[in-house]
């Protein structure tokens, strides 16, 4: 976590050099001092493992984005069409992940995507139980939300 001290350290003194206080020139500063440490970091192992996460942050930002752009166009359509394709179902995946910040993160991720709610964790933290909208092929369901939890331990881990 050091390494993320140094970044907001270095994106601070950005932000009050450049004297324009906005969120917009934090991130910027944000930025920049990550291409700093990127570059006077590349040999410290200090700085290796945070700053190989932004990669797999801005992956996993764009593959959630559009997992719920499909959601919603898919909830949308429903609603605005005579026709209810809904199914409605309850799936059990059984979890990977054994941190409760993960499960926490991921259980929350499935609830913010339309069509779909996290219930319940089994007390043994192995199965999560979902409440889908649309369950009509559950190993493809399942192949998703299995997907989904690789990210989240692969961003976590």
């Amino acid at each position: 976590m050091r390494a993320f001290g140094w970044n907001m350290l270095l994106a601070l003194a950005w932000v009050i050099l450049s004297g324009t206080y906005t969120i917009s020139n934090l991130f910027i500063g944000m930025v920049l001092s990550y291409l700093v440490l990127a570059y006077v970091g590349r040999d410290k192992p200090m700085f290796a493992r945070y700053l190989g996460k932004l990669p797999k942050l801005v992956s996993f930002v764009l593959f959630f984005i559009w997992d719920l752009i499909k959601s919603n166009a898919r909830v949308a359509y429903d609603v605005l069409t005579p026709t209810h394709l809904m199914r409605p179902g309850v799936i059990a995946i059984p979890l990977d992940v054994k941190d409760d910040g993960a499960i926490t993160m991921f259980a929350n991720l499935i609830t913010a995507t339309p069509g779909s709610l996290a219930l319940d964790v089994s007390s043994d933290r192995k199965v999560l139980y979902v409440h889908l909208m649309y369950l009509d092929d559950e190993s493809r369901q399942l192949a998703e939300f299995k997907a989904l939890e690789a990210r989240v331990i692969d961003l976590l881990g």
